[in-house]
């Protein structure tokens, strides 16, 4: 659990919300003006908005639809900016070994056993999608295959609506979006924007403070719904090489300048596990990561420090 500490307590600092994505998006903004912040607050808004029906699955006419319903048949042309994402998407799978894939099958095996999870590993393999940068086309290579960017949907729509408000002349502020926090400036008495991270079963106690200040921070949990399977309990996290979920880790906070990798390095590190998580956040510039486990032990990587 995250939150952003003492914001509402100084009136200069707006504040405003809205449902976006499926989640609640809490846009901070520090002023003088609140007819300004008003304007502003509703130019970040659309510009969310604008990101979630440009990465929609839900609809026919998005472009990852098309992508979807040619796979296996044909390439299709896309803009840039999803060209972009799925580029960059695709090298986040790569730097995490696969454990990070924006690809899966079209229908989901109802049960779990090995020969449902290999039919499933067959036709989630970001191996598969093939980018053509000269005629800017995403092809999926095996029919059955789909893609989807709702990983990074909510960071790189906090991206943006950073970008358009520091191009609108606002120098400090916070998005919240669901739950992972963008920050960028100072709070109004010149500190550090900082947030209080908490163990996920005792959300209402933080146990450190850390300063956000131009930067992102994004967690993802291991899912405490619980199946039964070879007479184990497994989490909900699944591990894409094996097909199967992972435990161990309770859950993974990532820190970096830009919400969109945040986003999507949170959960591959679950996958991962601590050891190999922590070697591959430390090899990174400009990351670090909290991880808590399941007897709610802390690890840190080494370029983080935790305020008490």
């Amino acid at each position: 659990m995250l939150a952003v500490k003492n914001l509402t307590e100084n009136k200069e600092v707006f504040v405003r919300e809205a449902r976006l994505m499926g989640s609640n998006f809490v846009v901070s903004l520090v002023g003088d003006n609140e007819a300004r912040a008003e304007e502003c607050f509703a130019d970040a808004v659309a510009e969310i908005a604008r990101v979630e029906k440009l990465l929609s699955t839900f609809t026919d006419e998005s472009k990852l639809n098309e992508i979807n319903r040619n796979a296996g048949i044909r390439p299709v042309r896309v803009d840039a900016e999803i060209f972009r994402l799925v580029d960059r998407a695709l090298q986040i799978s790569e730097l995490t070994y696969g454990t990070f894939d924006v690809t899966y099958p079209a229908t989901q095996p109802a049960e779990a056993d090995s020969k449902a999870a290999k039919r499933k590993l067959n036709l989630a393999n970001y191996k598969n999608v093939v980018l053509d940068a000269a005629k800017q086309t995403v092809f999926l290579k095996n029919k059955g295959m789909r893609i989807g960017l709702g990983a990074v949907s909510r960071g790189y729509a906090a991206d943006r609506a950073k970008y358009i408000l520091q191009m609108q002349g606002i120098a400090s502020g916070v998005i919240n979006a669901g739950g992972d926090l963008l920050s960028w400036g100072l709070q109004p008495d010149n500190t550090p924007w900082t947030i209080g991270t908490a163990d996920p079963s005792q959300a209402a106690q933080p146990f450190a403070d850390v300063e956000i200040s131009n930067m992102a921070i994004a967690t993802s949990f291991n899912s405490d719904k619980l199946a039964p399977i070879a007479d184990s309990k497994l989490a909900g996290t699944v591990n894409p090489e094996t097909g199967f979920p992972v435990s161990k880790i309770k859950s993974v906070s990532i820190i970096t300048p830009g919400a969109e990798l945040a986003d999507a390095m949170a959960s591959p590190i679950i996958a991962m596990g601590i050891n190999a998580g922590l070697y591959l956040i430390n090899k990174l510039n400009q990351m670090a990561c909290i991880i808590i486990d399941d007897h709610a032990r802390v690890y840190t990587s080494k370029d983080i420090k935790l305020m008490a």
